[in-house]
C-alpha cells in the first residue's frame, strides 16, 4: 500500500511541477509582451515631433470683444458687457475705446467708485504716454 501511495505522490509532484513550468512560461511571455508594447509606444512617441504650441491670446481676446459688442448692439446699457468689453479693450491696448466705455459706465452708475478710479487711472496713463510721445 505504501508503494501505491508513493506512486501517487510522485505522479502528483510531477503534475504540480508541469503546472508550475507552464505558469512560469505564460508569465514570462506576458511580461515580454507588455514590455514590448510599452517600448513600441515609447518609440512611436519619441519619433513624433513634440514641439510646444505657442498660442496667441490676442485672437481669443478679439473674439471675446466681438461677442460683447454684439451684446451691446442688442442691449446698449448692459453693465456686464460694458465692463468686460472695457477691460478687454485695455488688454488689447485700445485705451481710447476702453475710456469711452468706462465714461458710459460712470454716467450710468455714479455710485460705483471702482469705475471712477479706473477711469482716472486710465486718463493719467494717457496723459503720461502723451507727454512721452511729444
Amino acid at each position: 500500500m505504501t508503494s501505491s501511495k508513493e506512486d501517487y505522490l510522485t505522479t502528483r509532484a510531477k503534475q504540480i511541477e508541469k503546472k508550475k513550468k507552464l505558469l512560469s512560461i505564460v508569465s514570462i511571455v506576458s511580461l515580454i509582451g507588455s514590455a514590448g508594447f510599452g517600448v513600441t509606444r515609447l518609440i512611436n512617441y519619441a519619433s513624433q515631433s513634440h514641439q510646444p504650441a505657442i498660442v496667441s491670446t490676442e485672437p481669443s481676446l478679439q473674439q471675446q470683444a466681438q461677442g460683447y459688442e454684439l451684446v451691446l448692439q442688442r442691449e446698449p446699457n448692459n453693465q456686464v458687457a460694458l465692463e468686460k468689453l472695457s477691460l478687454l479693450r485695455l488688454q488689447l491696448k485700445d485705451t481710447k475705446g476702453s475710456g469711452e466705455l468706462l465714461e458710459k459706465l460712470v454716467k450710468q452708475y455714479p455710485d460705483r467708485q471702482d469705475y471712477k478710479v479706473l477711469l482716472e487711472q486710465m486718463k493719467k496713463q494717457q496723459g503720461k504716454s502723451d507727454s512721452v510721445d511729444k
